[in-house]
């Protein structure tokens, strides 16, 4: 699954700034790695919400564009509001096709709970 996200560069930084870009709407973030200098960015709330309740967007390469530019990130970090449902912030790290990445992957099986061997499988046999 392939996801293509939209950025702003981001010039003001500091809690006030980004608490004006929160009631704007907006999500303010930053993009580190690489041999490039961390960029400051915002992104709209309401399109990385609906992109952070897919699973796959938090262990897939996305595609973030900075203005024209390009770049192929990881989701690093996310903080959420604690009760509202909002994201506070987020973190992506640049990805390079040369370089070993170190993520978590999340694993669902199929038909676990009527495998033969699984725990499951094997708990219902025996107390039959």
């Amino acid at each position: 699954m392939k996801f293509e996200l939209n950025a702003q560069a981001r010039t003001l930084q500091g809690s006030g700034a980004s608490r004006r870009l929160r009631r704007a709407g907006k999500v303010p973030g930053i993009i580190y790695g690489g041999e490039a200098a961390p960029q400051a960015i915002e992104l709209d709330h309401k399109d990385l919400m609906i992109n952070m309740q897919k699973e796959a967007f938090h262990a897939s390469i996305l595609n973030l564009a900075v203005g024209a530019r390009k770049q192929q990130v990881l989701l690093r970090d996310a903080q959420f509001h604690p009760y509202k449902a909002q994201i506070l912030h987020v973190d992506f790290q640049r990805v390079k096709a040369t370089e070993e990445l170190h993520i978590s992957v999340p694993l669902h099986f199929i038909n676990e709970d009527s495998a033969p061997g699984s725990s499951s499988a094997t708990a219902r046999s025996t107390t039959s």
